[in-house]
C-alpha cells in the first residue's frame, strides 16, 4: 500500500513538473514573439514609404527609389532662381534651403575619411550599411516634410553637390542640376551683398575667386563622374538669356512635363501650390523679379587691377567651363525679346513684391548692395 501511494505521488509530481515546464515554456514563447513584433516595429525596412497627403486629400508615397532633384552650385550662382522656376510647375515642390543636409553630408564624409573613427564606427557595429540607411531616410524626412507634397520633389542647398556621387548611390533614381555661372560674377555677388560662406574671405576677390575655383571644379567633377544621363550643368547666363529654350532642356533632362507657367515664375510666389520664398534667404529681393538681365555683367569694373592680370592662373575653372578669363566685358549672348522686355520693366521698378513679403525685403536691401 505504501508502494503504491508513493508511485501515485511521485506520477502526480511527475505531472505537476510537466505542466509546469509546458507552461513556462510557452510564456517564452510568446514573450519572444512580443519583443519580435516590438523589434519589426522598431526597424524601418528599406522598401518604407513615406505617405504625405496634400490639402485635396490627395495621397503621395516617396520612397528612396523616387525621381528625387537635387539642385546645387557655389553659392550666387542662380540656384534659387533655378528653384523658383522649378518650383512654378504644377507638379514639381523645391521649397526653401534647409541648411542642414549639406550639413549632415559633410559630417557623413568625415567620417569616412578619419580612418580611425571609421574603425571605431565598425567595432560599435555603425557600418557604413547602416549610416547610409540613416542618412537616406533622414535625407529624405526633410525634403518630403518641410514643404507641401507634390508629385516631384526637389531639394536646393548649393553646397549639397559637393556630395552628388554619394547621393546618386543613396537614391538611384535621383537627378543632380549644377548651376555654373561666371566665377566673377559670383564671387561680386557674395562679396558686395555680404553673403557668408564659410573659408571665403569677403575681403579679397583673389581669395574668393580661388575658393570658388576649388568648390566649383569638386562639384562639376562630380557631376562628370555621375554622367550626363543624370546630371546637367546649367549655365546661369543662358537660362537667364535664354529661358524658354534652357527650361525646355531642363524639363527633358528631368522627364517631367511641360508648362509655361516655369517661364513666369514671379506671378506664383506667395500663392497655394506656387513659389514659397524665404524672408531671410540674400537672394528672395531679386527672385521676386521676372528673369531680366540685370546681374549679368555688374562685376565688370570692380575687380582689382592685379587679379584680373592672374585670373588665369587664379581661376583656371573658368576657361574650362568656357569663359574667356580676361573678356572685360565677356559675350555672354544675345537676350530673346522676353528677356529684353522683363529687363525694361524691372530697370523702371514694374513688379510686384508679394504680401507676404512686404517688410521684410526692404531689410535685406538696405543691408546688402545691389547684386
Amino acid at each position: 500500500m505504501r508502494v503504491t501511494t508513493r508511485r501515485v505521488l511521485l506520477l502526480l509530481g511527475s505531472v505537476a513538473a510537466l505542466m509546469v515546464t509546458l507552461h513556462l515554456g510557452q510564456q517564452v514563447l510568446e514573450c519572444q514573439q512580443v519583443l519580435s513584433q516590438r523589434r519589426h516595429r522598431l526597424m524601418r525596412p528599406e522598401n518604407e514609404e513615406l505617405v504625405m497627403v496634400d490639402a485635396n486629400h490627395v495621397e503621395y508615397r516617396y520612397s528612396k527609389d523616387m525621381p528625387l532633384i537635387f539642385i546645387g552650385g557655389v553659392p550666387r550662382s542662380g540656384t534659387t532662381l533655378m528653384r523658383a522656376m522649378l518650383d512654378a510647375h504644377p507638379e514639381v515642390r523645391c521649397g526653401e534651403e534647409t541648411r542642414i543636409i549639406p550639413r549632415v553630408l559633410a559630417m557623413r564624409q568625415a567620417w569616412s575619411k578619419s580612418g580611425r573613427e571609421k574603425m571605431r564606427l565598425d567595432e560599435a557595429g555603425v557600418t557604413d550599411q547602416v549610416l547610409d540607411a540613416a542618412m537616406q531616410a533622414f535625407i529624405l524626412e526633410v525634403i518630403a516634410k518641410h514643404g507641401e507634397p507634390a508629385r516631384y520633389l526637389c531639394n536646393k542647398d548649393p553646397f549639397t553637390l559637393k556630395s552628388s556621387v554619394y547621393l546618386s548611390r543613396l537614391f538611384p533614381n535621383s537627378k543632380f542640376l549644377l548651376m555654373v555661372r561666371d566665377g566673377r560674377a559670383s564671387v561680386h555677388s557674395m562679396i558686395t551683398r555680404k553673403v557668408t560662406i564659410a573659408g571665403f574671405d569677403l575681403n579679397s576677390y583673389r581669395d574668393c575667386l580661388t575658393k570658388w575655383n576649388k568648390a566649383i571644379e569638386v562639384m562639376y567633377s562630380q557631376c562628370l563622374e555621375i554622367g550626363r544621363a543624370r546630371c546637367l550643368p546649367v549655365y546661369y547666363e543662358q537660362l537667364v538669356l535664354h529661358p524658354e529654350q534652357s527650361m525646355h532642356n531642363i524639363m527633358r533632362f528631368l522627364d517631367i512635363s511641360w508648362s509655361d507657367t516655369v517661364l513666369h515664375h514671379e506671378e506664383l510666389i506667395g500663392k497655394p501650390g506656387g513659389v514659397s520664398l524665404s524672408k531671410i534667404e540674400r537672394s528672395t529681393d531679386q527672385v521676386i523679379k521676372p528673369v531680366n538681365m540685370e546681374a549679368l555683367s555688374k562685376w565688370i569694373g570692380h575687380i582689382p587691377g592685379d587679379v584680373l592680370q592672374d585670373m588665369a592662373h587664379i581661376a583656371p575653372m573658368l576657361a574650362r567651363l568656357g569663359y574667356d578669363p580676361y573678356a572685360n566685358p565677356p559675350n555672354y549672348g544675345h537676350p530673346d525679346p522676353l528677356v529684353v522686355n522683363n529687363t525694361h520693366r524691372v530697370l523702371k521698378g514694374d513688379y510686384k513684391t508679394p504680401a507676404n513679403l512686404k517688410g521684410h525685403l526692404q531689410v535685406t536691401q538696405n543691408t546688402s548692395s545691389s547684386h
